[in-house]
């Protein structure tokens, strides 16, 4: 049921059911963080491994410190510059939080989103909400309330409406070393704004790491569709006369072609605006029965690398 009315999640999150909540990122499948059903649902629901853990999801820095030991220097300059907002703080748990929340780290990933709808909602219930992205593992990360419903259908009691969301990729994930950044998983906030708060960081090299945080399996975000990176769009196109492709650009017009299907992600080039609309694009264009679906790279500069992060893991097979 896609519905707008709050209550009814509360309602529903009380009782120990799983909600699809709307944020700035993507739609997350919440649970309480202090029921052990609802937080094992969300892994069942998701088939997500129990070693990839969840974000736990609140409405204020006060609440936050009810969760976690301490909030380094550096991390407080990070939330007052970005909460409510995409970004996703690692810091010493608490004794309650489960361990299962954080796959049995004495980290916990924390974040207030940026959303009106689901701020009201955190407010309402007297206890946090852990939520990963509202998609099936390693699928496309769902951008509106449709996307979800897609995905789970009637095996999801309740899906809060809050329209399309506004940033379009997931926050990005930065924990601390001695005080400085490391970025986990890059996001909807560039690493240069970042650095630009919290001085100098390492951004890990997620296919290398281990799977400590939430978003960093290195195939992620994928369509069921082939998905590839190509040097030259146009070239692949020519070179291939005899595939079905889905094609995906930024800010340019690609040649008409009859074995072509083509979406901008930003008529202007806007990498903002590219970021909004790349996870329904791709979605769009894997329900469309093609051989394929390209892209080239986005500019690594700013949320580009961010974009190229996702694009990356995407093709990863």
């Amino acid at each position: 049921m896609i519905t707008s009315n709050i209550s009814i999640a509360v309602n529903a999150l009380n009782q120990g059911e799983l909600v699809a909540i709307p944020t700035e990122t993507v739609y997350g499948l919440a649970g309480s963080a202090f029921n052990e059903q609802a937080i094992h649902k969300i892994f069942q629901l998701k088939n997500r491994p129990t070693c990839n853990p969840l974000i736990l999801h609140t409405h204020c820095i006060s609440e936050v410190s009810k969760f976690v030991n301490e909030i380094p220097p550096n991390a407080r300059k990070l939330a007052e510059a970005f909460w409510p907002g995409p970004l996703t703080l690692l810091l010493p748990k608490k004794s309650i939080i489960p361990h299962s929340v954080t796959s049995g780290s004495h980290l916990v990933a924390v974040r207030i989103p940026n959303h009106a709808v689901t701020l009201a909602l955190l407010k309402q219930l007297d206890f946090p909400l852990v939520a990963p992205s509202a998609n099936p593992y390693t699928r496309i990360s769902p951008t509106n309330s449709k996307m979800v419903h897609d995905y789970f259908g009637d095996a999801l009691p309740c899906i809060l409406e809050g329209d399309i969301c506004s940033k379009g990729i997931e926050s990005t994930i930065v924990g601390f070393h001695e005080n400085a950044p490391v970025i986990y998983r890059q996001g909807a906030i560039s690493v240069d704004a970042i650095e630009f708060i919290a001085g100098k960081s390492k951004v890990l090299a997620t296919k290398k790491e281990k799977v400590t945080t939430p978003g960093m399996s290195p195939m992620h975000y994928a369509p069921r569709t082939k998905f590839h990176i190509v040097d030259c769009i146009s070239n692949f196109i020519v070179q291939n006369p005899n595939l079905n492709i889905g094609v995906l650009t930024l800010g340019k017009t690609i040649m008409e072609q009859s074995n072509a299907t083509s979406i901008q992600l930003s008529i202007t080039g806007d990498l903002e605006e590219a970021s909004a609309n790349l996870y329904k694009a791709m979605y769009d264009l894997d329900g469309m029965d093609l051989d394929c679906i390209i892209i080239e790279r986005f500019p690594e500069i700013g949320i580009g690398k961010s974009l190229n992060d996702r694009i990356s893991r995407a093709s990863f097979r």
